[in-house]
């Protein structure tokens, strides 16, 4: 099997192993197959890719969409290495406001699922890094919303100093005073 699934405490979210196959000209290896991801427990349908490249130091994030666009997000490093947050921001969950990162890397082939009702951000460890996403649902401008990076109460342990953050970024609101309208379980 091409890949192996470990659900995290957070419930919901899981770090994908991937295998490579490597021969003399290079590598094989899936990203992504349906048909696994279903029998897993995890969405086997996904509405858009995404694919975004950041120098050393840029954290994007944390950032989420409301209900009903509510996304889901299956994210790999495929150049460099960045280190990958989900925070759970359901309301009544009993892992309200705790986190989870890991390294993604284009060398140890991990993929994390954030599942809708994560807020979602990364950080560049690498010169560059290139990170692609697939997500469950449509973008929507109007329902974009996001958590300040260094929000105390979240306590991140971001291994940056001083990222290199949007415009957006720097302005994010904490968890307390951030819109959220999803409750759990759902």
């Amino acid at each position: 099997m091409p890949f192996s699934f470990q659900a995290l405490e957070l419930a919901g979210m899981f770090l994908v192993e991937t295998r490579n196959f490597p021969d003399g000209r290079g590598f094989f290896r899936e990203s992504f197959e349906a048909k696994s991801f279903r029998e897993a427990g995890l969405p086997d349908r996904f509405v858009q890719d995404n694919h975004s490249r950041s120098t050393r130091g840029v954290l994007r994030g944390l950032h989420y969409q409301l209900d009903p666009h509510a996304q889901g997000k299956l994210v790999a490093a495929v150049t460099g290495s960045i280190f990958d947050v989900g925070v759970d921001i359901r309301r009544g969950s009993p892992t309200f406001g705790r986190w989870r990162g890991f390294e993604l890397s284009e060398d140890n082939c991990r993929l994390l699922y954030i599942p809708p009702g994560f807020a979602h951000g990364f950080c560049v460890l690498s010169e560059t890094a290139d990170v692609v996403y697939k997500v469950t649902g449509d973008y929507a401008p109007e329902l974009d919303r996001g958590i300040a990076w260094d929000d105390p109460k979240l306590g991140i342990a971001w291994p940056v100093e001083n990222p290199v953050l949007s415009r957006k970024d720097q302005t994010l609101p904490g968890l307390d005073e951030a819109e959220i309208n999803y409750t759990w379980p759902g």
